[in-house]
């Protein structure tokens, strides 16, 4: 058997001419690649997690659990920039996988991303459901419970408090179902104009937590932030490990700056705007995620956010008469509204850079070609932007949020890793390609980011990649039957015939 044949790269050649080709439209500047990394950020990480990680792990120095992560991500960022810039091609981890550690990595790093994206897009997606149904209850609009769950979720065992079991709570989540199928239907149409919808939502989200930062700072008490680290009770619980581990699990918070890579093809000037993309993106949020996570923890004890709806509840204890119209109160709707709108902008970018992932792969032969068909007028992958649509709506449908963060965050922090590694293996056997922005003081940032990242995957534990083993045989066994007998790259380089 010849096993060079599993790590045979792809050449740079080939990669740069495919950052060339015109198949897909491009029609993204700087400005829609901040606000497509904005839209994808500023999300659940914002109107959920942050509550919850502060109640549950680290109190008011959830301040500092953003901090970390947020320079976890940098780092990768940074190695992002370059590698968007070298290497403009939709495919993200997966191109710069195969172009570095060869075919059998680069499948493994795709099938990962099918975590990251499609996983991550069905979980916002219940999130999404979930402010849906609060907001039109504001008036008077009730959907019924059995429509608006999982048919499963994770609750209490009833004969044993401390142990928690799947159990029959709903039949179908129908607003999560119809949130991924709108999205679908935007992302058919064309990138354009799924870029200008993601703009008004950014603009609409940015607006309503700036509102709550500002209006949130003058009812802050700051005994609320004492102490700022409440004392360690147990592994992960409070204290600098109570940190560490709030910044593991907000890390899912992050990950939608890596998504701009996924655009390269589709940008006007991708070795300008790229690392504008990535990096602005990820500055801005990490500034916004900081400023809420203080105003939050300022104006509720700590202990009392761990709740789906933390900003909510917030401005519902600070009780704002003057923004009341008769029995509606408008900042705690308006929340709600930012909710919806902020989470549906990271239903399409999740939903998006799953597609264009799915593209190269169908480019390169590891998987079927109707996955790279564009559509004559739209010039978008439409048939595989369906097939993905279809599947994570019908996995938002059944499957409940509570089981998947974990599951997002390891397939994300493995791509970083991958990310760090590749930016250093181009420096070192391919010095010549034109880098119009370059990772600084290498290799010490790519290392630390490795080590961050590599540290984060040790925290989520043992216990995500047993419950994983049949995913990843399935992307053996998908490899092995089909990619590894029609890979184009395999074939040119006449390691298969």
């Amino acid at each position: 058997m010849n096993l060079s044949r599993y790590f045979v790269r792809k050449p740079m050649a080939t990669i740069i001419a495919e950052s060339s080709n015109q198949d897909l439209k491009r029609s993204l500047n700087a400005l829609n690649l901040v606000s497509l990394g904005i839209g994808c950020i500023i999300g659940a990480g914002i109107f959920v997690l942050t509550g919850q990680a502060a109640a549950q792990y680290a109190g008011p120095a959830i301040i500092l659990s953003f901090i970390l992560s947020g320079l976890a991500c940098t780092f990768a960022a940074l190695c992002y920039a370059e590698l968007a810039s070298v290497l403009p091609v939709s495919g993200s981890a997966y191109t710069y996988a195969y172009a570095t550690l060869g075919e059998s990595v680069a499948w493994a790093m795709g099938w990962l991303l099918i975590l990251e994206y499609g996983l991550a897009s069905a979980t916002v997606a219940v999130g999404w459901s979930g402010y849906v149904v609060s907001f039109l209850k504001d008036f008077g609009l009730i959907i019924p419970h059995e429509l608006a769950q999982p048919y499963f979720d994770l609750v209490t065992d009833p004969a044993n408090p401390g142990k928690m079991i799947l159990a029959a709570t709903g039949h179908f989540n129908l607003p999560a179902f119809l949130g991924i199928m709108g999205v679908t239907t935007l992302l058919v149409i064309g990138i354009s104009e799924s870029a200008k919808v993601n703009n008004f939502i950014v603009m609409v989200k940015l607006t309503v937590v700036a509102l709550f930062i500002i209006i949130g700072a003058f009812y802050v008490n700051p005994s609320n932030w004492h102490p700022f680290i409440p004392d360690n009770i147990g592994p992960g619980r409070y204290g600098f490990d109570g940190i560490l581990k709030a910044a593991g699990v907000i890390f899912f918070a992050y990950i939608g700056f890596e998504a701009v890579s996924t655009a390269a093809q589709e940008s006007q000037n991708p070795q300008r705007d790229m690392p504008i993309g990535i990096l602005g993106s990820l500055a801005i949020c990490t500034i916004l995620y900081m400023l809420v996570a203080g105003v939050l923890t300022g104006i509720v004890p700590y202990k009392e956010l761990n709740v789906a709806d933390p900003m909510a509840v917030a401005i519902d204890r600070i009780n704002i008469a003057w923004l009341t119209i008769g029995s509606w109160r408008l900042l705690p709707m308006l929340i709600k509204l930012g909710a919806v709108m902020g989470l549906s902008s990271v239903m399409l970018v999740l939903v998006y850079g799953q597609t264009r992932i799915f593209y190269m792969m169908g480019k390169d032969g590891l998987i079927p070609a109707i996955f790279c068909k564009l559509h004559t007028k739209f010039k978008t992958p439409y048939i595989n932007t369906i097939i993905v649509g279809v599947v994570v709506a019908i996995a938002a449908g059944f499957t409940p949020i509570s089981v998947l963060g974990n599951l997002v965050s390891m397939g994300t922090l493995f791509a970083f890793c991958i990310v760090c590694f590749s930016v250093m293996f181009l420096r070192w056997t391919h010095p010549e390609l034109k880098r119009t922005f370059k990772t600084p003081f290498m290799p010490v940032v790519p290392i630390l980011g490795i080590l961050a990242c590599g540290y984060l995957i040790f925290g989520i534990g043992k216990d995500i990649f047993i419950a994983l083993r049949y995913y990843f045989l399935a992307g053996v066994l998908v490899y092995f039957l089909y990619g590894q007998f029609n890979s184009k790259i395999a074939k040119a380089a006449k390691v298969i015939e």
